[in-house]
């Protein structure tokens, strides 16, 4: 048995004060008042901060140096979850973005088999290539189209733990959508210029999230809500929100979590090779991406993906916007496991849910990380 105490604790909804965390055999046993708490078992004294559920980040590319569309194996994705496992990231979906199909293939199978043997390793996030070519962004053109019956049958046929499919109303039938939502499979939509109607209709058939808000999606105006506007106002819709500062105006960040609520934001690094220590510059299937500031790039200066971790994100969320602190956590932790259909095991501290945790400095940098209660050391890996 292990007893956190010593720090505030955010239990998924609320910051709660003079509260210890007991955990054993890797699982939360119980919140407690501090001075109730058992005094057997290994004591921790955090010494302040906040002690929170580890982050949960549905939109991970790559980190620390690795692409997982270059290394789409096994090995590749325990490295990029042991880079941002440093930053409190207790859970992954490594994602594959639009390339060849053997390169989608390869990333089905080496994600299928990461989910079972590496720590954090939730499942996968497809990104294209059912996208809308009139919303690339930096996705190669040349392997852009639509869904065929053969390839729902696959990504259903492929599932191992969360599969997420990021797709475009215009590549895919409200009839496929509706196949892939009663499969289990979560359906976000992105890099689409659809109409608000469009939008609309696929979250009647089953659609339950936007990949990364207000970009390479159709906007908001004033008579053409588009995606962004149709996103908004449905409830049933978690967004994601690349909040680095660089993807979207304050003003558009703050506009989406006052409509949403925290319930209906999860934050995404959209991490690329730079993110969690990488280098500077990197390959995207065979194009330079180069960090320049806060932001990634190609040759023509468009947006490439992120140089966050999810922990940078919060922190902007709750520095910079000033948001809750609480609100700002559970936007990488609660919600994102509500979306991926995991809130009953992981992104709270509650009796029964996995031991998986990050603690914060009052500054919200990442002082400590344990994954099912165990601590990790500096290199990421779990002792």
């Amino acid at each position: 048995m292990t007893c956190f105490f010593g720090a505030r604790l955010f239990d998924g909804e609320r910051l709660l004060d003079d509260h210890a965390l007991v955990v054993e055999d890797g699982a939360i046993r119980a919140l407690v008042d501090v001075e109730a708490r058992p005094r057997g078992g290994e004591q921790i004294d955090l010494g302040g901060g906040v002690l929170a559920p580890g982050l949960i980040d549905w939109q991970v590319n790559g980190g620390g140096g690795v692409l997982f569309n270059a290394e789409p194996t096994p090995e590749g994705v325990a490295k990029i979850a042991r880079a941002h496992r440093r930053y409190g990231v207790t859970g992954v979906l490594p994602t594959v973005v639009t390339d060849a199909p053997d390169v989608l293939a390869a990333a089905l199978d080496g994600a299928r088999e990461a989910e079972r043997r590496v720590p954090g390793a939730l499942g996968v996030h497809v990104e294209g290539p059912f996208i809308d070519p009139r919303r690339p962004g930096v996705h190669p053109p040349q392997w852009i189209r639509p869904m065929g019956e053969a390839d729902a049958a696959a990504l259903a046929a492929a599932r191992a733990g969360v599969l997420l499919v990021t797709l475009a109303p215009a590549a895919a039938s409200l009839a496929l959508i509706e196949r892939l939502v009663r499969r289990g499979i979560v359906v976000s939509l992105g890099h689409t210029d659809a109409t608000a109607e469009e939008a609309a209709a696929a979250f009647d058939a089953g659609a339950r999230a936007a990949t990364h808000l207000f970009n390479a999606m159709s906007p908001l105006a004033s008579r053409a809500p588009g995606v962004v506007g149709a996103a908004l106002a449905d409830p049933r819709v978690i967004c994601g929100l690349i909040a680095d500062g660089e993807h979207a105006h304050p003003a558009a960040y703050k506009a989406a979590v006052a409509a949403k609520g925290p319930g209906g934001i999860a934050l995404v690094s959209d991490a690329m090779p730079p993110a969690a220590g990488g280098p500077d510059v990197f390959e995207l299937q065979g194009r330079r991406m180069t960090r320049v500031g806060g932001k990634l790039v190609d040759a023509e200066g468009r947006l490439a993906g992120a140089a966050i971790t999810l922990i940078d994100a919060v922190r902007y969320m709750a520095t910079t916007l000033g948001a809750p602190l609480a609100s700002a956590l559970a936007m990488a932790t609660s919600t994102p496991a509500r979306l991926l259909g995991l809130d009953h095991r992981i992104g709270r501290l509650a009796p029964g849910y996995s031991a998986n945790l990050v603690h914060l400095t009052d500054a919200h940098e990442v002082a400590g990380v344990w994954m099912n209660g165990r601590p990790l050391d500096p290199a990421g890996d779990i002792l």
